[in-house]
């Protein structure tokens, strides 16, 4: 670090830093969506997100969730085709479901991971810079960490939520299959009688 560089230059250069860290992705984000819809793929905020290797939440926000929302208006109104029915529709398996949680619970697990690498990050990179800075700009970063943090925390319970709805559907997968196991064991004990 340069001893001439004044705390001031210091924060400036960490803001032009994030803000080119933020247009950057809202550009990826968007060229996901052009990508997405140009290939058929049915566009969700989680499929942008994935696409353009950025968080959800960022897919969210005012600029790229319009982009989205429009762009999945025009696939419905391209989408011709009658919808498939009940039976045509593939059914997830316990397994798959399983999986996805599995995979849910992961990406939690390394969310939490990085947002505490960050405050420790963050903690470090404060502590020393703080030989002089004034009030306000102390004031100023408070507030910049705590948008962050409020950022990552609600990251972070959309993918819990995420992840209950998925245990949900694979509990309930699985009642249906045992359903489904008894009744065919029944049938067979019937068809056993007659015989």
């Amino acid at each position: 670090m340069n001893p001439t560089t004044t705390p001031q230059a210091r924060t400036a250069g960490l803001r032009a830093a994030r803000a080119r860290d933020s247009n950057d992705k809202r550009r990826r984000a968007l060229q996901a969506v052009e990508a997405l819809e140009e290939a058929g793929t049915p566009l969700t905020f989680a499929a942008v997100a994935k696409t353009a290797a950025v968080s959800t939440w960022l897919v969210y926000t005012d600029g790229i969730r319009e982009h989205v929302e429009a762009a999945r208006r025009r696939q419905a109104d391209h989408d011709l085709a009658p919808p498939p029915t009940v039976a045509a529709q593939p059914r997830a398996t316990p397994a798959s479901l399983r999986t996805d949680l599995a995979i849910a619970r992961d990406e939690i697990r390394r969310l939490r991971a990085e947002q505490d690498n960050l405050r420790k990050r963050l903690r470090l990179h404060l502590g020393a810079e703080i030989e002089g800075p004034d009030r306000a700009e102390l004031i100023n970063r408070v507030a910049d960490l705590e948008t962050v943090n409020r950022r990552l925390v609600a990251e972070r319970d959309s993918r819990a939520t995420e992840a209950d709805t998925v245990g949900r559907q694979a509990q309930e997968l699985e009642d249906e299959l045992n359903a489904a196991r008894e009744s065919l064991r029944q049938v067979i004990r019937n068809t056993n009688r007659s015989h």
